[in-house]
């Protein structure tokens, strides 16, 4: 018989102050992005499985939640947003005008192996733009995810930004079949040169492209390295991809945040919707990213209506803990409040709670019992007496 006193992997309970800075983190980035002017869309956390099939390039099948209805439809909990929302914004946006401007905050689900020893479901806040196919939203949605890490406290991260469109000119000037892409993204993405090499032995692959692909996983750093990678090709597609990553970066010198920006030409995104510019944020004390995102001009299409679109997402938790680990203070959750009182005094403390909550303040009524006072004001709580 399965024990019931815990959760199953991959899932955890949170409460008590771990739950108030959850809450007072996600309050703060979404004041950032209300800031922004972005409006903001709550979508279901269970969806049809088409909206996230593989023809959307999104999570692999066997990492998804999959359950049926009565009607016998296939249905999955929601392993990624950005399907979503492109969903909702051909649904209810298909006549306004451009560009739509959506933000969102939401749990998402995601199958992941034990060994991973990651969660199974996360809560995710992020922004999508809709209709603006120019740099300068690219740059918008990038200084947004600078403007919500500083403002939760973060100093310490950098924002790797990289061309999906550059790598997919390459591959395609190279003729690989899918398979062989999926390996070579595989080969690149772990920067195993030795790998890399082997692979283009095999396919008879030399020249320009050879050497390009040899050379991508050491193109990483600041805005010099794009000029690097321009001068080992000629392909007008890998080139106009160099040419977008030099006019964003001209865009975010403007906004003042090229300190927390570099640039990664093997950057491959697990999400094959992106068309273009991925970015991810990494700091210290996490494994994964923190923030991620990129535009996926093809994706709205899928469902109806082509639209270009950019979009990103911060993983609270990951950047809960984070903070936690630093001890970064600067984002107190509010403080809390009881009135202790005896059994006779129950009428009058219920008079001086409405009273304070009144006023705005919260205040938690607690029965007097045996060192309940103590206990509270341990755990940091301003008691009042009766």
């Amino acid at each position: 018989m399965i024990p019931l006193l815990h959760t199953p992997e991959g899932v955890r309970d949170i409460y008590g102050s771990e739950k108030r800075e959850l809450r007072a983190l996600s309050d703060c980035v979404c004041n950032c992005m209300r800031n922004f002017g972005f409006e903001e869309i709550q979508t279901p956390s269970f969806e049809y499985f088409d909206v996230f099939s593989s023809e959307r390039g999104t999570v692999p099948s066997k990492d998804m939640y999959k359950f049926i209805d009565r009607d016998g439809n296939t249905l999955v909990l929601r392993p990624d947003m950005t399907p979503q929302i492109a969903r909702a914004a051909v649904t209810y946006w298909k006549n306004a005008p451009a560009p739509i401007r959506l933000s969102y905050i939401g749990n998402t689900f995601i199958n992941n192996s034990g060994y991973q020893l990651r969660l199974k479901e996360t809560t995710q806040a992020g922004v999508e733009i809709f209709g603006d196919d120019s740099c300068v939203a690219d740059a918008e949605v990038i200084a947004l995810t600078v403007e919500c890490l500083r403002a939760a406290g973060l100093t310490e991260f950098q924002i790797e930004i990289g061309n999906a469109g550059f790598f997919r000119a390459i591959a395609n000037s190279c003729g690989l079949t899918s398979e062989d892409e999926e390996e070579l993204r595989r080969r690149i993405k772990d920067k195993n040169l030795f790998g890399i090499s082997d692979f283009l032995a095999e396919r008879n692959i030399a020249g320009k492209e050879a050497e390009l692909l040899l050379a991508l996983p050491e193109l990483f750093g600041s805005e010099e390295i794009l000029s690097k990678a321009s001068s080992l090709t000629d392909n007008e597609a890998a080139l106009a991809a160099i040419a977008r990553l030099q006019s964003l970066w001209d865009c975010l010198t403007k906004y003042g945040v090229q300190k927390f920006v570099s640039f990664d030409l093997a950057m491959l995104s697990k999400y094959r919707y992106y068309t273009g510019i991925i970015f991810r944020a990494i700091t210290y004390g996490t494994g994964e990213a923190i923030a991620s995102g990129g535009r996926y001009d093809s994706l709205a299409g899928q469902f109806g209506e082509p639209t270009p679109a950019i979009g990103m997402s911060i993983t609270l938790d990951s950047l809960l803990t984070v903070l936690q680990r630093m001890g970064l203070e600067e984002r107190k959750p509010s403080e809390r409040y009881a009135i202790v009182y005896r059994a006779e005094q129950a009428a009058e403390a219920i008079a001086m709670a409405c009273g304070k909550r009144v006023e705005g303040i919260p205040v938690a009524l607690v029965p007097d019992g045996r060192g309940v006072k103590d206990a509270l004001e341990k755990e940091g709580v301003i008691v009042w007496n009766i």
